[in-house]
């Protein structure tokens, strides 16, 4: 049996999914556009991951914004992941959408030493 989840959409309504997510649908919940909420349309918060054994630290929920990257993608990453990393460094997600992905690089990649 296919794991329920519920995304906020552009409008504001509730939509329950199965996983795993249409390609369409995943690609938005990656650029920022969909959220994933609870199904009474509070904020989702993951829940806390187990420690991991080999380097005894957990990124911080609190620091996560469900659906969206924590850490910077590759460059070689697609758009929608670099979409949504600049959703998390305060960009909206039309903003960022609008731009090419060597823009989103340059503006929120961390500048390479080479």
């Amino acid at each position: 049996m296919a794991e329920t989840i519920y995304l906020r959409g552009e409008g504001g309504g509730i939509h329950a999914m199965d996983l795993p997510l249409p390609e369409p649908i995943e690609e938005r919940v990656r650029k920022g556009m969909l959220q994933r909420v609870n199904e009474d349309g509070s904020p989702y918060v993951e829940p806390a991951a187990e420690e991991p054994t080999d380097t005894g630290k957990v990124p911080d929920p609190g620091t996560q914004v469900p659906g969206l990257p924590l850490t910077e993608p590759t460059k070689s990453a697609t758009k929608a992941d670099w979409v949504g990393w600049a959703v998390v460094k305060g960009a909206t997600p039309e903003e960022a959408d609008g731009m090419t992905k060597p823009d989103l690089i340059e503006k929120y990649g961390t500048p390479s030493t080479t």
